[in-house]
């Protein structure tokens, strides 16, 4: 067997008004102390340690992508920038005791990598479990199972692969990575956006209490925040439990950055007191890439191609760094076509994508929701509480212009796209908005259903950050039963919405359907929490229509 060994070091718009601008001073506190007393204690001389877990991700049909980060010595913390140059082996075998080594090899964890490393092994064989260890210093990290790709050409029966979003620390546990990994049955799972959160302690969406503190307490600025504030995500034991079960497939949305970021700027981000955008911006894709399983793509971006034999490939967005900054109210157009979502160059790249596709299905991993959506009659108590929660002036507005609502041009030309080359089977798999949607995707949403619709949506809740009912603080439930009759009365291609629940997705595909199962859990803040399935919608070949189905896979 081959393999290639690399190390990266260079590289929701749903939120409460922003708040006051903290203190430049806060983007240099104390990195030390909130994280330190989340680790557990090691003593000085100790030999180094895998407090942050093993990942993999990117599954390709010769090879994946493996990750760790090596805590050399007690003082090299996330952010610290402190601690030795550290020899990390790794060793990839077809069986769980490791006994069959098929790739094995050593790199160098430093502090200029935030001691993070990658591996990039190649040469393995495709739709393949196999399983891996990181060591240092005579420590061994956990043993993690991860898989492959099948191979291009492959006739592959079936996909199952897990689907996430919207990750909020302090709003609760992460019990939805708990249950998707103890499934054992999954490809791949897939990350939408918003693994992270960057607001400081008790900014954000947490029904008035902090179930948890992250790390920095202070919203995170520089290229040391973000290291520490991933860091302190790794350290869950639930989102370990799953990076050690499958591989991810991860893209980023506003919050690995800022609230409502885009290509020059971010609502939550105020040039010159919090420093210049392009400097944060740099510094959070630095950390973002150190820190995940994920090769940087096109442009050092994250939005890239991957394949699953004949039956599906994955194209995957990056909806943050080309955008044209979101219109405010009464200052600009959602339809003017110099304003784009996607930048030209990947739009051009998503057409040619999909057209140039011949697997059954064209999945798109999109951060932001595509369907049209609007208000229609949604009453003042309704409608204040929701338009708080996607981030919209509570005082009226048709459209959340965060989403592809706000770059209509963009949407208009992929759809006619779709259209126009009879491109089939194509499913965007969305996160961002704390809701679950199964959407149709009609080229005009006016005339719908009258007229034609050019693909299919699933939308997917979020693990913990708050949705409807959390912000109007009323039972699970009681918001979803009156504003769901109303929503769909108002936007007919949508089969369901889900307004108050927290959990995730599976999307199984075969040739005849893709389903996805929305399963939800029982309370947010229970580390505990139990999981249920909550229903099921497909999209069965050929239709580019959503159906309920009345069981999961």
């Amino acid at each position: 067997m081959t393999s290639r060994n690399r190390s990266s070091e260079g590289i929701n718009s749903l939120s409460p008004r922003r708040r006051t601008v903290v203190k430049a001073a806060a983007a240099t506190a104390v990195l030390a102390g909130p994280l330190a007393a989340a680790l557990p204690a090691r003593a000085a001389g100790q030999a180094p340690a895998f407090l942050h877990g093993v990942a993999s991700g990117d599954p390709l049909p010769d090879g994946i992508l493996l990750w760790t980060r090596v805590t050399p010595t007690a003082e090299a913390i996330p952010g610290s920038g402190l601690g030795p140059d550290t020899e990390v082996s790794w060793v990839v075998a077809t069986d769980k005791a490791l006994t069959n080594v098929v790739a094995k090899g050593s790199t160098t964890a430093k502090a200029a990598s935030d001691h993070t490393v990658k591996a990039d092994i190649r040469g393995l064989a495709p739709a393949t479990s196999y399983w891996f260890r990181f060591s240092a210093g005579g420590t061994d990290s956990p043993v993690a199972r991860t898989r492959t790709a099948p191979a291009a050409d492959a006739a592959v029966s079936g996909l199952r692969f897990g689907v996430v979003s919207c990750a909020n620390w302090e709003a609760g546990y992460f019990s939805s990575y708990r249950h998707l990994a103890a499934r054992g049955d999954l490809d791949a799972w897939l990350h939408l956006g918003d693994y992270i959160y960057e607001y400081g302690t008790g900014e954000y969406g947490t029904r008035g209490t902090v179930v948890r503190q992250h790390a920095p307490t202070h919203e995170i600025l520089t290229l040391a925040d973000y290291r520490t504030r991933h860091g302190k995500y790794k350290t869950d034991p639930d989102l370990q439990a799953l990076h050690t079960k499958a591989p991810v497939i991860a893209i980023w949305d506003d919050h690995e950055f800022a609230n409502d970021s885009w290509s020059g700027g971010a609502e939550n981000h105020t040039e010159g007191a919090e420093g210049a955008w392009r400097d944060r911006q740099a510094a959070a894709k630095q950390a973002y890439f150190e820190w995940m399983p994920v090769r940087p793509a096109i442009a050092g971006t994250t939005y890239r191609r991957l394949r699953f034999g004949k039956l599906a490939d994955l194209s995957l967005l990056d909806l943050r760094s080309f955008r044209s900054q979101q219109v405010k109210v009464g200052n600009g157009s959602v339809d003017d076509p110099e304003r784009t979502i996607t930048g030209r160059a990947q739009l051009d790249w998503l057409k040619a994508g999909l057209k140039a596709s011949d697997t059954t299905w064209r999945l798109v991993g999109n951060s932001v929701m595509i369907s049209p959506f609007s208000f229609g009659s949604l009453s003042a108590d309704l409608f204040k509480p929701l338009a708080k929660l996607l981030g919209l002036p509570q005082e009226g507005i048709a459209a959340n212009t965060d989403q592809w609502d706000g770059y209509t041009d963009d949407r208009r030309e992929l759809l006619a796209h779709l259209r126009s080359n009879a491109i089939r089977n194509t499913v965007f798999l969305t996160g961002d908005i704390h809701m679950a949607w199964a959407n149709d995707v009609p080229v005009d949403a006016g005339t719908y259903p009258l007229s034609a619709s050019a693909a299919t949506e699933f939308v997917v809740t979020s693990v913990t950050s708050d949705n409807l009912d959390d912000i109007v603080k009323v039972p699970e439930g009681t918001l979803t039963a009156i504003a769901s009759p109303l929503i769909r009365a108002a936007n007919r291609h949508v089969h369901w919405v889900d307004t108050d629940r927290h959990g995730y997705g599976v999307l199984d595909i075969t040739a005849d359907r893709a389903q996805m199962d929305y399963y939800v859990l029982s309370d947010r803040t229970d580390a505990n929490a139990t999981s249920s399935w909550s229903r099921s919608y497909s999209t069965r070949s050929g239709t580019q229509k959503v159906e309920r189905t009345y069981n999961p896979v």
